[in-house]
Order: C-alpha cells, then sequence, then structure tokens
C-alpha cells in the first residue's frame, strides 16, 4: 500500500490535518512537521534531520490577509515568501538528497494559476510554486521522485479566519472542505505524471490544469523550436 511512510507539513491544523488523517486511515505512520512543534519550514537547518518517506506533503502556507500592496510590512512580506515559497524550495531540496522513489505533493493554490487582487502576495507565492513545481519535476523523475501539486479554491480552514469565513458565506460562495482537498492529494501522489497541477473546486472531481501554450518564434525554419537553456 503506498504510501506506508509520509511527512506532512503544516499537518496541525486544516488541509494539513485533514492530509494527516486521510494517510493515517490507511495505514501509513505520518511525520508532522509543524510550527506549533517548532518546526520552521522557512529555516533551512530545520530541514537537516529530515529523512526519507514514500510521500512527502509540502502543506504548510500563511498569508497575509492584506489586499492593498502599500500596506504591506517588510515583516509581513517575508514571512510569507518564507513559509510559502523557501518551505516548498528547501523541502524539496532536501527531499532530493535523501528520497530515491517516491512521491512529493506540494500544496499550492487556485491563486497560483490566476489573479488574486484580495491577497497579491498570496498569488505571487503560490505562482512561484506552480513554476518551481512544474520545472523542478524532470529532473526528479530522472531520480525516481514524482513531484506534483494541487490547486484547490477557497478552503474552510483557519486561514480564512472569522470575517473572510461570514463575507464568503453571506455572499452564498461555496467553500471546499478540507478532506476533499486531501484527497486530491492522494490521487497526485499516486499518478504516473509529473509537474501536474490539480485543480480542486466544490461540486466536482479533481482535475488536472491544461496549461496553455506560449507563442512561439516566427522566424523561417524556426516554427515551434524549444529552448534549449
Amino acid at each position: 500500500m503506498f504510501p506506508e511512510t509520509a511527512l506532512v507539513t503544516g499537518g496541525r491544523s486544516g488541509i494539513g490535518a485533514a492530509i494527516v488523517e486521510r494517510l493515517e486511515r490507511e495505514g501509513a505512520q505520518v511525520r508532522v512537521l509543524d510550527v506549533v512543534d517548532g518546526f520552521d519550514v522557512s529555516d533551512p537547518r530545520a530541514w537537516d534531520d529530515v529523512e526519507a518517506v514514500e510521500l512527502a506533503c509540502l502543506n504548510a502556507g500563511v498569508v497575509t490577509g492584506e489586499r492593498l500592496i502599500g500596506r504591506v510590512s517588510d515583516e509581513d512580506y517575508r514571512r510569507i515568501v518564507g513559509v510559502n515559497v523557501d518551505g516548498v524550495v528547501f523541502g524539496v531540496r532536501r527531499l532530493a538528497r535523501v528520497m530515491h522513489e517516491g512521491a512529493i505533493v506540494v500544496t499550492a493554490s487556485l491563486g497560483g494559476l490566476i489573479g488574486m487582487d484580495n491577497d497579491p502576495l498570496y498569488s505571487l507565492t503560490k505562482h512561484a510554486v506552480v513554476g518551481f513545481v512544474r520545472s523542478v519535476a524532470p529532473q526528479l523523475a530522472e531520480r525516481g521522485i514524482r513531484i506534483n501539486m494541487v490547486n484547490p479554491g477557497i478552503v474552510d480552514t483557519p486561514l480564512l479566519g472569522e470575517e473572510g469565513r461570514a463575507s464568503l458565506e453571506a455572499a452564498g460562495f461555496p467553500l471546499l472542505r478540507a478532506e476533499e482537498v486531501a484527497e486530491a492529494v492522494l490521487l497526485a501522489a499516486r499518478d504516473d505524471e509529473v509537474g501536474q497541477a490539480w485543480v480542486v473546486q466544490p461540486g466536482r472531481d479533481a482535475v488536472t490544469f491544461r496549461f496553455p501554450g506560449v507563442p512561439g518564434p516566427r522566424v523561417p525554419g524556426k516554427e515551434g523550436a524549444v529552448p534549449t537553456l
């Protein structure tokens, strides 16, 4: 049964706790890495004692809760980039060193595929995660490691805050349950493809996102050329 061993960052609440519960229900032995227990994903040294698992779920994330960029403090900016971007990069880097097979699933967001004007810095970090996962996937696949991501819409977790939840409920906006995202994490983990973004939205099955192509060069004899950098 895959996986028999796993780790989950941000596993004490929200989506992370749902992932832990889902994995343990299937009999997996799960290590939880969470700031409430003193594990700071944004600290590269914290990853030094992390060992190989069959499935690593890099889920920890924060928001700024600020729509207006002019109001964001230096501390807010450094914190969200540290957790949402550095936490993924440091995690993948460590796992690339110690894993020789298995899977990594990163919790990204729908905000990494579209603009999200209520928290532009959150969207910035999730766009970075999307690009990173897609770009690093081929080299990890060469080592036998599959990496994919889940990109959920708005999930009913503590990150919403009471005011945010009340506003969405008043508007009649459907929210995802954390358990639905956890189910998509298992789909992404068991998929044979790599670098995929599994979109999770209320009322529909998780599906992989079809990234649009971009215009190529329009130089005679070079149509469709791909950079070899």
